[in-house]
């Protein structure tokens, strides 16, 4: 099946999830170190569904959780993008990553969020994006911090604590690392 390709980086594709990725998928999300903070584990049956909410997503917003795949070896590594999430009773633009454990520490989340934030704020035309992220989850903030990102305020979701990581467009634009 075709596949949407959305972004490209120097090392990463950027697509469109389709239903052939639940078992590349699976090797990410159902592992339990990689999803340690999420409040439940994942099965089969919620990479299936995952894929679903992120094909609406496509059709609903323009925009969701896409693949991420290795450029040299078309391997799907994990996924990243935008989703709306609700923070404090506000609908935002968050930056979320999931990456297979093997391929962590080699800078591809940090590429593939930036790719995603610049495609926010030049494609999307947001003025601010998220990430949602758990105090004890200290590779995702740092992640968020190279992403330009600071905490802007602190919250309760789903019973658990959680950093708000806010990067603005007027922050964005003094970045300089994007196109």
């Amino acid at each position: 099946m075709l596949h949407k390709i959305v972004l490209e980086t120097p090392r990463l594709v950027l697509r469109e999830f389709i239903p052939e990725d639940t078992e590349a998928l699976a090797r990410v999300i159902c592992d339990a170190e990689t999803m340690r903070f999420y409040p439940v584990p994942f099965n089969q049956s919620d990479v299936d569904q995952w894929i679903v909410r992120n094909l609406r997503r496509y059709e609903e917003n323009g925009h969701g959780l896409w693949a991420v795949e290795l450029k040299a070896k078309h391997e799907l590594i994990g996924d990243c993008g935008i989703t709306l999430q609700e923070a404090d009773g506000e609908l935002l633009p968050e930056i979320g990553y999931h990456l297979r454990r093997d391929q962590w520490g080699k800078g591809y989340a940090t590429e593939a969020a930036r790719a995603c934030r610049d495609y926010g704020f030049d494609r999307l035309d947001v003025n601010a994006l998220i990430s949602l992220i758990r105090p004890e989850n200290v590779p995702s903030w740092r992640v968020a911090q190279r992403n330009g990102m600071t905490i802007w305020k602190e919250i309760t979701r789903m019973n658990w604590r959680h950093y708000v990581y806010r990067v603005t467009r007027g922050e964005w634009e003094k970045l300089g690392d994007h196109p």
